[in-house]
């Protein structure tokens, strides 16, 4: 679910409902100020680093592809990884709020605002790419295609159908997880290397209900339903994410700010 909103305040939201990677990546930070790290240093391994967080391994790499993202952390090849620069941000603690507006996943929006997502998925598979989504998703027609159908929960009440399609080559986990639990943009954060979606080119529009979105949502055919296509670039300007999502109309709300630049 996309809000393409200005930042909010500061503290308006307690660090408990940012997700467990970035609080990760800010105790990160904060313990490498604390160290006076220099860019050079090497940080202890990955494994080192889970332990002493408390974390799993993905949500591990995802702070440390957060932190790789604002330029404070890169990767070696089999080195590990190094302090690149660490006054490249303010000395306050790092929050998602302090950052440029962020493209969301269900499951971000859903911790963000204090609710709990749940999904149901209806199929995955891995199938070759259209000509069409090959276009789109800029990869070779006929490649590897994550194809995913889910039912998407908030509290319990059922909000969206939604259609994922991701070049698999991105990341080839996408094919062995359980996407009934786990978050479609948290796998990608943890992919080698990792896929940070960045920039999402958005629409939204109305239709009637389909015999099948009829049945799935429990709905009379006048329900209005909205459709919000999105296509996500990762931090390298690739495509990798191509979504449609079907909303009951009475569930679902699009803002965004728009603003004169000049």
């Amino acid at each position: 679910m996309t809000d393409a909103r200005t930042s909010m305040p500061r503290g308006l939201f307690g660090d408990d409902v940012l997700p467990l990677y970035e609080r990760t990546a800010t105790r990160l930070l904060d313990d490498l100020r604390a160290a006076a790290a220099r860019p050079g240093d090497r940080l202890p391994s990955e494994r080192a680093l889970a332990d002493r967080y408390a974390v799993s391994r993905v949500t591990l790499r995802a702070a440390l592809a957060q932190l790789e993202s604002r330029g404070i952390v890169r990767p070696s090849s089999s080195r590990g990884w190094f302090v690149a620069e660490l006054g490249l941000l303010p000395e306050a603690t790092m929050t998602s709020a302090s950052a440029a507006p962020q493209v969301q996943g269900f499951a971000d929006y859903a911790q963000v605002n204090g609710l709990t997502a749940a999904g149901k998925v209806l199929s995955a598979t891995v199938r070759p790419a259209t000509v069409s989504e090959a276009e789109q998703l800029r990869i070779a027609p006929g490649a590897d295609l994550f194809d995913l159908h889910r039912l998407r929960f908030l509290d319990g009440l059922l909000v969206a159908l939604e259609h994922n399609r991701l070049p698999l080559a991105a990341c080839p986990a996408l094919a062995e997880t359980d996407f009934n639990t786990a978050s479609l943009y948290a796998t990608l954060r943890a992919a080698d290397p990792p896929q940070l979606p960045r920039i999402a080119d958005y629409s939204v529009e109305a239709r009637h209900p389909t015999p099948r979105e009829i049945e799935l949502f429990e709905i009379g055919e006048t329900m209005p339903m909205l459709v919000a296509t999105q296509l996500t670039s990762n931090q390298e300007s690739r495509p990798i994410e191509l979504t449609v999502q079907v909303y009951r109309g009475d569930r679902y709300r699009f803002r965004a700010s728009i603003t004169n630049q000049t």
